[in-house]
């Protein structure tokens, strides 16, 4: 302690002689304190009165930068905010448009939307409450929209199924104007020339190009009608829903589910109602829902992406081309119609333009069309059937009268004949055939009109439609008009008269055959000589009804001959013969005079024949009629009386008829019998230069019998007079000479 006593005191020495050292400095820095201080004084109050100002005008300096701090928080939230919203207004902007989309139903878009908002817009926009929101609406959304579509897939599909028929309709209406167009445009460019043939073909190409040809509307609609329900239709866009499906992945499910309900409708459409074929309205139903259904197939094809393929469709088309063939062939066989079978003809052409022209082959339609024509032919021929008889029935099988020039140029324009003789006659005259021959004429001429009407549009050449013609009126002549006219021959009651103008008709008709296979020609434009050219049988035809005709005559003509020697009534006992022919002769002969008369009209050689033939069966019934086994006794009254009878016939013949006829077989016979010249016909028999060379021997022992016997009868009580014993010698010997001649030719 004492040395650390004196240690302080020690310093304390020495601070006491450094202050004595440094106490005038220290004073002297007193002094320039004080000075300092009244200077710090007068600086405080300055920098009081500085601080004072400066906080003054600080304060309203710190305000700004308040507010300058306070804008830039706000302007960097600002940006911030706008970043974010950036962002996030794509997202409600686009939520906004999906939620229009599906207030539009416009599901495919809306699709589209939601794939863009769920893998762009909302990981960019960030977890914000509403975005969890719409992420947990995105699958609710998908869902429904993938339900709506295929809903919306069903009633497109049931919507086409009940319009389809409108939608075929329309489309063959759009094709009947387009071809009716097309073809107005081929007779105009037909009848224009040179330059502006072409110059036309350039301009209408543009129109097809430019125009609304049906067949080239696939891109715009289905069809662009004004119906209503037509808008309905077309407005469904199967294409998006498609892509909604195939989008979500349920391709194979909405393929599968399309064809699957297609497929059960072109059963139904393909189906036809059992009594399509009593009206051509029926048909027209049946083509417009086949045709409106392969349309919709045809814009689905063109319109889509995979739901439908070229192959799809064409398998389809197969299909139905082979059940709607079927179908046609089974109902148009029931038709009995023409003009029915015409129509449907015409709309079965429309038909399947219609359907060309949308890509869809259809040449086994037109080839159906070939085998209805054999159908068609077959009821024109049954329909011209009952027109030819009709005539046939009506005709009143006379010579026309004329009474003016004026009908017989009507009736010249119907019919082409040319008879200079008969244009030098004044009128009235008469025309050698009868109102049958013209009317057929122009009944042929329809035929034939008909018959092209059926070959039109059918993409035949003229030489085939010209060959077509020709077959079936061959058909015409040598079957309807062929059996028409062996009908109007063969049937009951007919008359000599009515058979001779028959073969007058046909031999005019025959030669008109010319006449109508330059008409042929004229319509068809094919030269007659073309070769392998049908030629017409009209001639053969109207041959074989003359010749029908002509045989008949000569059966009817016998069986007339046959009546009247019905009428005959020989007393075959008589023992004297009369001086006079018997009435039915006279009668019979009567009769043959005026048909012999009628025979004029007709060409020589078949007026000698019928009375050739008249002459021949009159002399054959009479010679049977002396030989029938009815006739058992005949005496030489009766031989005389019946040798009267055939003298008769035998000049009346010679010349009253010119016939120029042989003599009658039994004429010689009754010559041998009344002048009882036995010796001369036994002695001359097998000579050329016999008198009785046609004097069979059966024939006068036959008729000898028949006298012996008579004799017998008759002088059974006369037996014992000498003449009539020697008479009946004579015979017996006769008979046994005529047995001895028989016998020995035999040998």
């Amino acid at each position: 302690m004492d040395k650390l006593e004196g240690r302080i005191r020690n310093h304390d020495r020495e601070i006491e002689k450094m202050c004595n050292h440094h106490f005038q400095g220290f004073v002297d820095s007193i002094t320039e304190l004080l000075k300092v201080r009244g200077e710090a004084q007068k600086l405080k109050c300055q920098v009081t009165e500085t601080n004072q100002k400066l906080q003054t005008d600080g304060k309203e300096l710190l305000t700004s930068m308040d507010e300058l701090r306070q804008c830039r928080l706000q302007q960097r939230n600002i940006a911030t905010t706008i970043d974010k919203l950036t962002h996030c207004l794509p997202v409600l902007e686009m939520y906004s448009n999906l939620q229009e989309q599906m207030r539009s139903k416009r599901y495919y878009p809306a699709l589209r939307t939601l794939e863009q908002l769920e893998e762009s817009c909302l990981p960019q926009a960030g977890s914000y409450r509403f975005c969890g929101i719409m992420s947990e609406n995105i699958p609710r959304l998908r869902t429904h929209i993938r339900d709506v579509s295929m809903s919306d897939l069903k009633d497109f599909l049931e919507s086409i199924r009940k319009h389809s028929d409108k939608i075929g309709e329309t489309a063959m209406k759009q094709a009947q104007v387009q071809i009716a167009r097309d073809n107005a445009v081929t007779s105009q460019q037909r009848s224009a020339s040179g330059r502006r043939i072409r110059k036309e073909a350039c301009s209408g190409t543009e129109v097809d190009r430019t125009g609304s040809n049906p067949f080239s509307e696939k891109d715009s609609g289905i069809l662009d009608v004004e119906d209503a329900e037509e808008e309905e239709v077309r407005g469904k866009d199967l294409s998006q829903e498609m892509c909604v499906c195939f989008t979500q992945g349920a391709r194979d499910t909405f393929e599968n589910y399309y064809r699957k309900q297609r497929r059960k409708q072109a059963r139904l459409v393909l189906q036809p109602h059992s009594n399509m074929h009593e009206t051509l309205e029926g048909y027209r139903r049946y083509f417009n829902q086949i045709v409106g259904f392969f349309v919709v197939e045809d814009h689905i094809l063109h319109t889509t992406q995979g739901l439908v393929n070229r192959a799809y469709v064409e398998e389809l088309w197969e299909l139905a081309l082979s059940k709607t063939i079927a179908a046609l062939r089974t109902h148009s066989s029931y038709c009995t119609d023409p003009d029915l079978i015409l129509d449907l003809k015409n709309l079965i052409v429309l038909f399947a333009d219609t359907l060309q022209g949308y890509g869809f082959p259809v040449n086994q339609l037109f080839d159906m069309l070939l085998e209805m024509r054999d159908q068609y032919g077959e009821i024109l021929l049954k329909k011209w059937n009952q027109s030819f008889r009709q005539l046939l029935d009506q005709d009143n099988y006379s010579p026309i009268p004329v009474v003016s020039r004026e009908e017989y140029q009507r009736i010249a324009g119907q019919f082409p004949f040319q008879d200079p003789e008969l244009d030098k006659m004044p009128f009235p005259k008469k025309l050698p055939f009868s109102e049958f021959v013209p009317k057929v004429y122009s009944q042929l001429k329809e035929f034939i009109y008909a018959c092209l009407k059926y070959s039109e549009d059918l993409h035949l050449s003229s030489t085939e439609i010209d060959d077509m013609i020709r077959k079936s009126t061959n058909l015409l002549l040598t079957r309807t008009l062929s059996h028409c006219l062996q009908y109007a021959i063969k049937k009951k009651n007919v008359g000599l008269a009515e058979l001779v103008q028959i073969i007058i008709n046909t031999t005019h008709l025959e030669q008109s055959c010319h006449y109508l296979e330059e008409f042929i020609s004229n319509i068809t434009n094919v030269p007659p000589d073309t070769i392998n050219a049908t030629k017409l049988y009209g001639t053969s035809t109207f041959k074989d009804a003359r010749h029908a005709a002509e045989e008949e005559i000569y059966t009817n003509l016998n069986q007339k001959i046959d009546q009247f020697l019905q009428l005959a009534d020989y007393d075959w006992a008589a023992a004297q013969g009369g001086g006079q022919a018997s009435d039915y002769l006279s009668d019979l002969i009567a009769f043959l005079c005026s048909t012999f008369a009628v025979f004029t009209h007709l060409p020589g050689k078949v007026a000698q024949t019928a009375c050739m033939s008249a002459c021949k069966h009159l002399s054959t019934s009479l010679l049977q009629l002396l030989l029938e086994a009815d006739v058992r006794q005949v005496s030489m009254g009766a031989l005389q009386q019946f040798n009267v009878d055939v003298k008769e016939c035998e000049s009346k013949f010679d010349l009253d008829m010119n016939t120029n006829c042989q003599p009658i077989p039994a004429s010689p016979l009754l010559d041998l019998f009344t002048q009882w010249d036995w010796s001369t016909y036994l002695a001359d028999y097998g000579r050329p230069t016999c008198k009785y060379l046609r004097v069979n021997p059966h024939t006068a022992l036959a008729l000898l019998e028949k006298m012996k016997d008579t004799s017998r009868k008759n002088n059974m009580f006369a037996q014992f007079r000498k003449n009539e014993r020697d008479k009946q010698k004579l015979i017996d010997t006769v008979v046994k000479q005529l047995r001895n001649l028989i016998a020995t030719n035999q040998a």
